[in-house]
């Protein structure tokens, strides 16, 4: 069976927003910056509920934000 993954666009989009840092996301959805690291970094998969505060913030629908597909493995 094909294993499926979650990734994300997040370090790209705080870059494209006036080089957002980590800790200003994280405080701005409400948890904290090794949180966001975990995620960016593809450790740790966000409830739908932080996903979708993520890709608020960004205003940005949550399908540019995360991605679902196949392992590049």
């Amino acid at each position: 069976m094909e294993k499926f993954v979650i990734t994300n666009a997040i370090r790209r989009l705080r870059f494209d927003a006036s080089e957002m840092t980590q800790k200003d996301l994280a405080d701005l959805v409400g948890v904290t910056r090794q949180t966001i690291v975990a995620i960016e970094a593809a450790k740790y998969a966000p409830s739908l509920e932080l996903a979708f505060r993520i890709a608020r913030v960004f205003d940005r629908p949550l399908e540019e934000v995360f991605q679902y597909g196949p392992s590049p493995e």
